[in-house]
């Protein structure tokens, strides 16, 4: 049975792609300090997974290991998903493989920094 089917099947009641939806939707309201784009449109979120009972674990980088933020943007990427209805833990770990480079980032997000 697929993760969505599972999920449905304990009778949760949420559609997942609606929380996803909405996790997503609060990462894109987390800027870079350096770089005016939302962490999600800089590609700097490489995974983000949807446990059961809506513990959410996020997998991202940063754009450089030197980030000045790099102790406290976890925390509070963190703290912006936790506060998305449905989700009732959020751990985010930095992961630095495969490294960040301007391919990860959106159209949206080239075209804003004029690199398209």
């Amino acid at each position: 049975m697929s993760r969505i089917g599972e999920w449905l099947g304990r009778g949760k009641g949420e559609d997942p792609e609606a929380l996803r939806q909405r996790i997503v939707e609060a990462l894109k309201q987390v800027y870079d300090p350096e770089i005016p784009v939302n962490i999600y449109d800089l590609g700097l979120i490489y995974d983000l997974d949807i446990g059961d009972e809506g513990a959410v674990t996020i997998d991202m980088t940063l754009t450089t290991p030197g980030c000045p933020v790099a102790e406290t943007f976890p925390g509070m990427v963190e703290y912006e998903v936790s506060q998305v209805e449905g989700v009732k833990s959020a751990a985010v770990e930095i992961v630095w493989a495969p490294p960040w480079t301007q391919d990860r980032m959106s159209e949206a997000a080239k075209l804003e920094l004029g690199l398209w």
